[in-house]
């Protein structure tokens, strides 16, 4: 080696596929003389791109053949192949030679991309966007649903990942994708998102509780608690447990929001006394009054009611009601009903009455509704599907008919 840099020559060792070639060559050889150099010592054919990579950094690169195959190398291969000053050993450089056929380049080159599968830089991009905006959106809830307010929300979202609690490939509880999306169905809830709005409350991380290495939840299992959520300095953090048991799947989503909203109570009340149960069972009624709104206003999401959505039709509108939608009056009083029936299982547990608390729940329900305005939640403001938006008032039947059959 020192004889040769001495006449300024290097000792250059060729590697490809398991084969490897020892040359020499001069310390300014450019990136074009070393490409030939490669594939002459080591007979690859022509219809191989070559590309030679020294100490990780590529520092000679072949381009596509043209049209008449001839061999192209870019616009730096009248440059030195190996940079002046760079040290290499005595027993010579090492080179990586990769190779890839012609046919594959051509082949991946005349591909359509899935135009339902974003890129790298697409994603990097939604991803800088949402930060920016700080709005966590979903497209469960439907277009105009779907999104947090923008001041009073959920500033993070974290699920759990994978690997933090020992899953497999072949395990079937559901992906850290999947965590992620409920979270997002969650803090876009219409209902949750107005009790946020209505108590100006911002919470700083909507997280998952670790279904197996959670402390606090081993804690309580040890005492025979279950500890399904936790909110921790009245608001900077809340937990969900979102998975069952057995981590076969998710609990069921009306059970999900209510954890959430209970947590959310404990933003101002620690102990589960009758302050805080008056609070919840308020804050239960104004989430399900928003979906019972939303029933009265005619929105449907994919062809399904919010309220299905949430799993809480049962508690808003009753088999007894028939099947027309009830009034404002007896869609509160189902509310309430169904909210002194949920607190009373969860105040026994605490050996509490749910008496303690009935007149101040009942009460903020009626107050609730009063305050409803028809015109805010578009009773009255719908249209018989098949007719025109434009006022035909002065036809007669025959020519709405026609009217609306021409529109069809």
């Amino acid at each position: 080696r020192s004889s040769l840099a001495s006449i300024g020559m290097n000792t250059v060792k060729f590697s490809f596929k398991g084969r490897s070639e020892a040359v020499t060559a001069p310390e300014s050889i450019s990136s074009a003389a070393l490409l030939a150099l490669a594939r002459n010592s080591l007979q690859i054919d022509d219809d191989i791109v070559l590309k030679l990579i020294f100490k990780g950094k590529t520092i000679a690169q072949q381009n596509m053949p043209a049209n008449d195959g001839s061999s192209a190398v870019d616009d730096e291969g009248s440059k030195r192949a190996f940079p002046e000053g760079v040290k290499i050993a005595k027993s010579g450089a090492k080179v990586i030679v990769m190779g890839t056929m012609t046919s594959g380049i051509a082949t991946l080159n005349s591909m359509r991309s899935d135009p339902l599968m974003r890129g790298f830089d697409e994603e990097k991009l939604s991803v800088s966007k949402a930060k920016r905006s700080g709005v966590t959106s979903s497209t469960f809830w439907g277009p105009k649903l779907g999104s947090q307010h923008p001041k009073y929300k959920f500033c993070r979202l974290e699920e759990c990942k994978d690997a933090s609690f020992g899953t497999r490939p072949t395990s079937s509880t559901p992906h850290a994708f999947e965590a992620r999306r409920l979270l997002e169905q969650l803090a876009t809830d219409p209902g949750v998102v107005q009790v946020l709005t209505s108590r100006d409350l911002v919470v700083g991380c909507l997280g998952e509780i670790d279904p197996i290495d959670d402390r606090l939840m081993q804690k309580k299992q040890q005492e025979g608690a279950c500890l399904l959520g936790y909110n921790t300095n009245h608001g900077l953090r809340i937990d969900i447990k979102l998975r069952t048991d057995d981590l076969s799947g998710f609990r069921p989503y009306n059970e999900l929001a209510s954890t959430l909203i209970h947590e959310l109570s404990h933003n101002w009340v620690s102990e589960h006394d009758a302050l805080f149960w008056t609070n919840f069972g308020q804050m239960r009624v104004e989430y399900l009054w928003k979906h019972a709104c939303l029933i009265l206003g005619g929105l449907f999401v994919n062809g399904k009611r919010t309220a299905s959505l949430a799993l809480v039709m049962h508690m808003i509108v009753f088999p007894s009601d028939g099947r027309d939608t009830p009034t404002k009056a007896k869609l509160m009083d189902n509310i309430c009903q169904s909210v002194m029936k949920e607190l009373a299982g969860e105040m026994a547990q605490h050996r509490l009455p749910v008496q303690l608390v009935a007149p101040a729940v009942i009460g903020f329900g009626k107050d609730l509704m009063l305050e409803t305005k028809d015109d805010s939640i578009g009773i009255g403001q719908g249209q018989r599907l098949g007719t025109l938006s434009d006022d035909i008032s002065g036809l007669s039947v025959r020519e709405r008919a026609l009217a609306a059959a021409e529109k069809r």
